[in-house]
């Protein structure tokens, strides 16, 4: 990868890992994969958009995916999320319904979290790149090394944050976090073969993150996307 860009608070915290020998092999993998003329997810300046677009400060909601979109223009680095206008794939949907059965909002048009994310909710991948149309491709090859440390940071250094892990793989990613301090919510992944099995349907995570968060004196989250939020907020 070229020169690290990243925002402020979080290159702080980051900066250390740069330096080792995990991510120089996984920065190597990811140069040789572009360099046999793979196409890679998201495009490079959204790899790190979810850090990017939620400082240290802000973050009071974390959702942890797998790995990002593998299909074409999909992937905006974060999790869950495609590129506005792109169709919104099967768990994106389940993710909507759950939000309309839970407080009532409708399934808006876009399926871009964006606001969600300048609002202080996390979109975290736990893999930030993949090869097109390839799942999984890029896991075990540091980048769960790297947002294991996100994930430290975060729970060392932050109270009464929300982790919201959706499936085994979410729950085994977030099995450190103290939960003397931060509230877990934890239930099937939303997509399809989940869903449909009634381990996603019904898990009230939207509510009940908000209900912490007012209890906890923190403004609660937006969740409307038909309401188009601004990007600064």
């Amino acid at each position: 990868m070229a020169e690290i860009k990243l925002e402020p608070s979080w290159l702080k915290e980051l900066h250390d890992e740069f330096g080792k020998a995990y991510f120089a092999e996984l920065s190597h993998f990811i140069k040789s994969e572009k360099q046999q003329g793979k196409k890679l997810y998201p495009p490079g300046n959204l790899i790190f958009a979810a850090l990017d677009n939620c400082p240290i400060d802000k973050v009071k909601v974390v959702i942890i995916g797998q790995d990002p979109y593998h299909g074409y223009q999909q992937a905006n680095g974060l999790c869950f999320s495609v590129t506005d206008g792109i169709p919104k794939p099967p768990s994106l949907i389940n993710i909507f319904q759950e939000l309309k059965k839970d407080v009532g909002i409708e399934i808006p048009e876009t399926g871009d979290l964006l606001p969600w994310a300048k609002q202080g909710v996390l979109l975290l991948n736990a893999t930030l790149t993949v090869e097109a149309n390839k799942a999984g491709s890029h896991q075990n090859k540091g980048w769960e090394i790297f947002t294991d440390r996100i994930i430290e940071v975060l729970n060392a250094q932050k109270e009464h944050l929300v982790f919201m892990l959706w499936g085994g793989y979410a729950k085994k990613k977030g099995s450190r976090i103290d939960r003397s301090k931060h509230l877990v919510l934890e239930s099937g992944h939303p997509s399809p073969l989940s869903a449909n099995k009634g381990h996603w349907f019904g898990n009230r995570h939207f509510s009940k993150c908000n209900s912490y968060l007012v209890q906890n004196g923190i403004e609660p989250v937006k969740w409307d996307l038909n309401t188009r939020l601004s990007t600064s907020l």
